[in-house]
């Protein structure tokens, strides 16, 4: 699929991203999630049954797989 975004010339390809989301004043990160990727600007487009899968995943709220250090720049 062409990007959508307006002078790129870019096709979108399928990928896996860590994705990063605020939930409920935490900062989560998901990996492994798919993503429809622009091989020109990097313009990133989810499905909706992935957003929909994201959104139970944080409602269910699992235990995490590990944890990551959080910086913030000052």
């Amino acid at each position: 699929m062409k990007c959508s975004i307006e002078g790129c010339p870019g096709e979108y390809e399928e990928r896996k991203i860590v994705h990063t989301v605020r939930y409920q004043g935490q900062v989560i990160v998901i990996d492994h999630v798919p993503a429809e990727i622009c091989s020109v600007c990097g313009d990133v487009l989810l499905k909706p049954e992935t957003v929909r899968g994201i959104e139970t995943l944080l409602r269910t709220a699992p235990r995490p797989a590990g944890r990551v250090p959080l910086y913030e720049y000052t």
